[in-house]
């Protein structure tokens, strides 16, 4: 009879931290019932298409932002006098410091791309209707934020191009009637700049952000678990059937693809595009030339609404009102309410209180698909207009002393006369192209609808 062998202390721990793992499960779940509520989690179903995943994008590039930014917070310095030296010696010399900002900035772009995508993916198939109104409005708060939270990002290294853009803030906020001296001198404690980098600094890493992590989950986790899942029409019959793959393994194994995805795209992006040099740009000169870089995301729209209004002026008792400074800001605003209010706007005019999980496609709805393309047309036309500059005269100096350099130009530079030209076209683009773009899609959303 063979004699039993001992098993090999390799096989003894396995199983000893299997055993110590199974008896701390049961402990905990004896506890605080985690299977009960955790077993039902993992079997709920997920859609399968692709655009889908475009909240999914947005949350991994929100992830990817707090990191690089908590890398980025150890070395940074938020004093007017050092802002701009701390921001160069964190690209040129900190050790891997130049791709974490690229990484940084990067991560900022993509994740408002995927928020702008996700919130026509949503608006366009009318999946923001009861009961999703609550989701809707969060993610539309969400995306205000997020586009404030960039400009405060892109303004604090310092530069002339980040300071010139507060230099723009500190402009607006004094041309407000009555209260306009007393936000100014809050935000920027006194005059300018005052200490408006160390109040950005506070703003962008504490206050926003912790406002964007209460926010996100509760619209991206707890609102979307809770709720059931929107529906395509090429995939469900009614409102209350139920399609796609449950959580674990299917959808986690697709979100954790997606995040891998997300995360390499933009690593090869701050690896082989360069992106906001400060170092090139220069410590901020008051007075000084712009650096030939356009706002993208964070100040593009009003940017450009800022040159196609007119230059108004109003005097009142000796008191000059700038009415131009207030359109760009009142527009932004305005369009903000709307958005997120349109929810309850759009079942004012329709008279549609139902509940619905079935997505529309954009043909169904031509009214709502017309509005949408409109006012891209409509934002489209105002961020076209900070993309052309006029060409900056030539400065002379006086005999005996140096000639001035000459302002680097724009990415589009025209001479004046061709920059008037293109200024009246824009103004009237801005009224026409919109009403053009809603007559055309609705038509053609009509044509297909029938």
């Amino acid at each position: 009879m063979a004699t039993p062998t001992k098993p090999k202390r390799r096989a003894r721990l396995v199983a000893g931290s299997a055993k110590a793992a199974v008896d701390s499960a049961i402990y905990l779940d004896d506890r605080l019932p985690f299977a009960r509520w955790l077993r039902p989690q993992l079997r709920k179903l997920f859609p399968s298409h692709w655009t889908f995943l475009l909240g999914e994008l947005a949350l991994y590039s929100f992830a990817l932002l707090v990191l690089t930014g908590t890398f980025l917070t150890l070395f940074y310095e938020p004093h007017p006098g050092v802002a701009f030296a701390s921001a160069t010696e964190t690209s040129l010399d900190v050790r891997g410091g130049l791709l974490m900002r690229q990484l940084h900035h990067w991560s900022a772009t993509v994740f408002v791309l995927a928020i702008v995508a996700h919130l026509c993916r949503v608006f366009f198939t009318g999946a923001f209707r009861r009961p999703r109104e609550l989701t809707w409005m969060l993610g539309v708060v969400l995306f205000g934020l997020v586009l404030f939270e960039s400009f405060l990002g892109v303004s604090l290294p310092g530069d002339q191009l980040a300071m010139t853009g507060l230099r723009e803030a500190h402009g607006l906020l004094l041309s407000i009637p009555l209260v306009g001296t007393y936000l100014a001198a809050f935000a920027f404690d006194g005059g300018f700049p005052g200490q408006v980098i160390p109040r950005v600094f506070v703003t962008h890493v504490l206050l926003v952000p912790g406002i964007l992590m209460a926010v996100v989950p509760l619209h991206a986790l707890v609102l979307t678990w809770r709720q059931k899942h929107t529906e395509r029409r090429a995939t469900a019959a009614d409102e209350h059937r139920v399609t796609g793959g449950p959580f674990f393994p299917y959808f986690a194994v697709k979100n954790g693809a997606t995040a891998l995805f997300t995360m390499g795209a933009i690593a090869a992006l701050a690896t082989f595009v360069r992106v906001n040099p400060v170092w090139e740009h220069g410590a901020y000169r008051a007075g000084g030339y712009v650096p030939s870089a356009q706002p993208f995301w964070y100040f593009g729209v009003l940017d450009g609404a800022q040159r196609l209004v007119p230059p108004w002026e109003i005097t009142i008792d000796g008191y000059v009102l700038q009415p131009g400074l207030w359109i760009p800001p009142l527009i932004l605003t305005v369009f903000f309410g709307v958005l997120l209010l349109y929810p309850f706007i759009e079942r004012r005019f329709t008279g549609d209180g139902d509940h619905h999980h079935l997505l529309d496609r954009p043909s169904q709805a031509p009214v709502r698909t017309a509005l949408g393309v409109a006012v891209i047309a409509f934002f489209t036309v105002l961020w076209a207009g900070m993309w052309v500059s006029e060409a900056s005269p030539r400065m002379h100096s006086a005999p005996g002393f140096p000639q001035p350099a000459r302002a680097p130009d724009a990415l589009l530079t025209v001479p004046h006369d061709t920059y008037t030209m293109i200024v009246i076209g824009l103004r009237v683009a801005v009224f026409v192209l919109p009403v053009l773009a809603f007559l055309v899609a609705r038509a053609v959303c009509r044509r297909r609808a029938g």
